[in-house]
């Protein structure tokens, strides 16, 4: 029976995570012969074409799609395997703050596996919007934030995990008559969406009225759904349904997603929960793609 070669997986995987064999090199410092030799030594064991070299449309056969998965499983074992037996003894508690955008972006399967790794470490999560989280990283309630704020803002000290723009939306069925104030659905008091929404310097033409405040942003995008009114979202959140908005709306800043650590913290275990995070959520430099492995 054939074997699986972890350095082989990795270059397999690499060349998905970073759009080809050349920015794979680069990501794994090797030469492209070296990668497009893994991969064929990988094809020949397996008796299988896991590259497909004519289609330009998709990197992968069907057979390295279906590897590729498996691959990524082989490769995150294969590391917490060797962390385990490697990593440094740790303790403690570890109080993080997230907002509801990042538990939907994998940072549970984070701390489930840091807590695999670091047994002695205990970690409180609460959830809560940006502008709090901030506030108790500053007033030392906090030890680690993961939250977002306006680029612009992002300190020297922060790890931005990812960046993207925000938009105007709103359901195709509605009408919007700028004579008449518009209808806006906002996330709550503590949201820097809604305080740079309702900053009137920034309109000419429009004039919103909130009609709906709600903490939750599947509860906001039900509301555009239903056509109640518009809503300021992040990319990742604009479904194909909705209308996007430009004039007479202002362009909207870039929101930036940052790691931050309170300041009066620096103990070994936020250290490494801190690098656990930015090592599965951030952006490669490189690329633009994220580094984790799903």
């Amino acid at each position: 029976m054939s074997k699986l070669d972890i350095g082989s997986l990795e270059a397999l995987c690499a060349i998905a995570d970073h759009g080809g064999v050349t920015r794979a090199a680069a990501r794994l410092a090797l030469s492209q012969s070296a990668v497009s030799h893994k991969i064929k030594r990988l094809e020949a064991s397996l008796g299988c074409a896991l590259l497909d070299r004519t289609s330009s449309t998709s990197v992968f056969t069907r057979e390295g799609e279906k590897l590729l998965i498996y691959g990524r499983r082989i490769l995150a074992l294969h590391d917490e395997a060797l962390l385990s037996l490697t990593k440094q003894a740790l303790h403690g508690k570890i109080r993080l703050g997230m907002t509801e955008d990042v538990t939907n972006a994998g940072l549970a399967r984070i701390l489930g596996r840091f807590m695999r790794l670091y047994p002695e470490v205990r970690v409180h999560t609460i959830t809560g919007q940006s502008l709090r989280i901030e506030d108790q990283l500053e007033e030392g309630m906090l030890d680690i934030g993961v939250f977002q704020l306006f680029e612009n803002r992002v300190q020297t000290s922060d790890t931005m995990l990812f960046k993207e723009p925000l938009f105007w939306i709103k359901s195709p069925d509605l009408q919007l008559d700028y004579k008449k104030p518009v209808p806006f659905l906002a996330f709550d008091d503590e949201c820097f969406y809604r305080e740079w929404a309702m900053d009137a310097k920034h309109h000419r033409e429009v004039n919103l009225e909130t009609i709906l405040t709600c903490s939750s942003t599947s509860g906001i995008l039900s509301g555009v759904s239903s056509g109640l009114g518009v809503a300021l979202i992040s990319k990742r959140h604009v479904r194909p349904e909705f209308e996007v908005i430009n004039e007479p709306f202002p362009s909207p800043p870039t929101v930036a997603t940052v790691v931050r650590s309170g300041g009066q913290c620096c103990s070994s275990s936020v250290a490494a929960l801190r690098a656990s995070i930015v090592d599965e959520l951030g952006i490669d430099e490189r690329s633009g793609q994220s580094r984790g492995r799903q």
